[in-house]
């Protein structure tokens, strides 16, 4: 297949600061799964717009520089309550996650130019959506059309943000059933359906979802296809300690959906195992490095050098 210049992807989700308080002390920077998918896109050299709720605040106006440095362009939604923020506290042991208002009642309100931008894209991702709301389920599938041919969806639940798990789960698998391709982890089926993440894929292939990228951490990826065999590649080996997991998953999506752009979905095993390692690879790269942010194996290379 001849490669195609990268076009245009829309991510819906979370833009949130994220707070890390430890007994050294304590650290924020911007984050949200859909916003790290957003700036991994740019990083991989394919334009994202990305469409979340921002307030007008400090915490907004620190997202949206962050957002702009990395060339990622912004169309907020209204914020009712202001930016969300999310803490992790580890001062006392085992971690404890906080969310502030903002983001415990989250909403997107699409008006006429986030329409505009989710009708002219070539794909849609969602990320880290809240599934359990009703009406944002509802408003969301109305947004997009022909989700079978341009849809990409991972749910990301947050146990502290999650309200009905059951409503979730259901909304979440009807997604699924009509869309392009599901990314789900194994922490996703442990916290939506107390599943093996190859029990949770089988669960939602019955439903009807034809393409799953299902990821488990330091045991690599897969892909499920309805029918075909699966392909599996583990995690790549790459010089240095890791050093922080964060934002593993958000990149190995990244690298799948630019390698969607480019190229379509892959359709043979050589072309799904080449495109499985090169995300392997950017995954193992961005957990050689403090943060969520993306990071290419070229730059851990220089790195060394």
């Amino acid at each position: 297949m001849t490669p195609q210049s990268p076009r245009s992807v829309v991510v819906i989700g979370d833009a949130l600061i994220d707070e890390l308080r430890e007994p050294t002390g304590s650290q924020s920077f911007p984050g949200g799964a859909a916003l790290n998918v957003a700036v991994g896109l740019t990083l991989l050299g394919t334009p994202a717009t990305l469409i979340a709720m921002v307030g007008d605040d400090a915490d907004g106006r620190r997202i949206k520089d962050f957002l702009s440095h990395h060339d990622v362009e912004l169309l907020a939604t209204p914020a009712p309550y202001g930016t969300a923020r999310a803490v992790s506290d580890r001062t006392h042991g085992e971690p404890r996650y906080v969310f502030n208002q903002a983001a415990q009642h989250r909403t997107l309100v699409y008006q006429n130019h986030h329409r505009a931008a989710v009708a002219q894209a070539t794909l849609v991702a969602v990320s880290c959506f809240p599934f359990d709301n009703q009406a944002e389920v509802d408003a969301l599938t109305a947004l997009i059309e022909n989700p079978e041919q341009r849809l990409v969806i991972d749910p990301n639940p947050r146990s502290g943000m999650l309200v009905d798990k059951e409503r979730f789960l259901a909304n979440f698998t009807t997604l699924a059933a009509r869309s392009l391709l599901t990314k789900v982890g194994d922490d996703d089926a442990q916290l939506l359906a107390d599943e093996d993440l190859h029990t949770f894929g089988q669960r939602l292939h019955r439903a009807g979802a034809s393409t799953i990228l299902a990821t488990a951490g330091p045991r690599g990826a897969s892909l499920l296809r309805a029918l075909q065999p699966e392909v599996h590649q583990p995690i790549a080996e790459l010089p240095g300690p890791i050093v922080d997991t964060m934002g593993a998953g958000d990149a190995t999506l990244s690298s799948i959906l630019s390698t969607l752009t480019r190229d379509g979905m892959p359709a043979t095993e050589t072309v799904i195992t080449h495109s499985l390692a090169e995300a392997m690879l950017v995954a193992a790269a961005t957990c050689r490095a403090h943060g969520a942010l993306l990071q290419h194996p070229s730059q851990l290379a220089m790195r060394s050098e």
